[in-house]
């Protein structure tokens, strides 16, 4: 299983710290960063422009006391930013958020308001049990600050086309389809995961958000469409500058196989697909060795075309019960 190693934090580091994001672009783990900033800023500004306009209008309070209003909206406007949609949007999700990874989110940046708020009061009136205050504050956001910055790394190196979490999505899918992708989010084994389905039916994005939810997991994915795959399959060694890639990723989305309807040929049947495969001898062990999510096309009789990529899996070596499909209508 692909690890992220300390070496492998300081490294992204250097890189999101060193150098001009106006060429090089933005990463996932230089925004987190730039985020929880903007957290502290919005703790340390109000408390000083507020005690600066308490003092204006002759009212000279304590900085400790415009630190704790500050403190006390934020706690306020962050607990309902996450209660509205629990208690208000909650059976409006064709698949739940993962509420307890939202809360942890909410409760990080709440921590950073804090910090920003004690800062700006210490600036404003040093006091040794606030700063003690700081410190405990700063100490209790270290471990959330690790799993944040490692988590957007794990999705960083999966090489989503975009963000997006299975939350979001919100086609017409059956109860049955909806059980099979749940548990293969759940499953602690190897499974496939054949996604069938029209133009428009949402088999890319659900691919893309069951992959991310997993990648939060802090489980290794890798996304890429199958046109690149099939180059792919003819490296040896691994030369990406990426922590991982296909061959030894845990989790694999293979996109965009065939495009599906309107178009109703299968462009890439199961045995031209295997012919692409054997460009090496390990290649079919880098399939069948990990989870993979095929996103297809489909054709009039999708029962059968889902028994010829099931019979392809068989050949390389898949069991029959470690293939699960959906069949999205669009």
């Amino acid at each position: 299983m692909s690890q992220i190693k300390w070496k492998h934090i300081f490294q992204q580091l250097k890189a999101d710290l060193i150098g001009k994001d106006s060429y090089r672009g933005i990463t996932l783990t230089y925004a987190w960063m730039a985020n929880q900033f903007g957290h502290f800023a919005l703790g340390f500004i109000p408390v000083f422009l507020i005690y600066k306009f308490l003092c204006w209008i002759n009212w000279r309070p304590h900085s400790y006391t415009a630190a704790w209003m500050v403190a006390i909206f934020w706690l306020l406007f962050e607990t309902g930013n996450f209660l509205w949609p629990l208690l208000n949007n909650k059976n409006a999700y064709r698949f739940s958020p993962a509420w307890w990874n939202v809360a942890f989110d909410t409760a990080t940046d709440l921590v950073f308001f804090w910090i920003g708020s004690a800062a700006a009061a210490i600036w404003l009136n040093p006091s040794m049990p606030a700063f003690f205050l700081l410190v405990a504050l700063v100490v209790i956001v270290l471990y959330p600050s690790y799993y944040w910055f490692t988590t957007k790394m794990f999705q960083q190196y999966a090489s989503y086309p975009f963000q997006f979490r299975l939350s979001q999505w919100n086609y017409s899918i059956s109860k049955e389809d909806k059980e099979t992708v749940t548990s293969f989010l759940k499953s602690p084994k190897q499974k496939h995961l054949l996604v069938f389905g029209s133009s428009g039916s949402g088999k890319t994005a659900i691919s893309i958000g069951v992959a991310n939810e997993l990648s939060i997991n802090r489980r290794a994915c890798c996304y890429t469409p199958a046109i690149k795959l099939y180059c792919m399959f003819h490296e040896k060694e691994i030369t990406a500058d990426a922590l991982w890639i296909w061959r030894n990723t845990e989790v694999l989305v293979i996109d965009d196989i065939n495009p599906g309807g309107p178009i109703k040929e299968e462009l890439v049947p199961p045995e031209k697909f295997l012919q692409f495969l054997d460009a090496l001898k390990d290649n079919r062990e880098a399939i069948r060795s990990r989870s993979v999510i095929w996103v297809l096309g489909n054709q009039d009789n999708s029962e059968a075309l889902r028994n010829k990529w099931t019979a392809l899996l068989e050949t390389i070596g898949v069991r029959g019960e470690d293939v699960c499909s959906i069949d999205l209508k669009g």
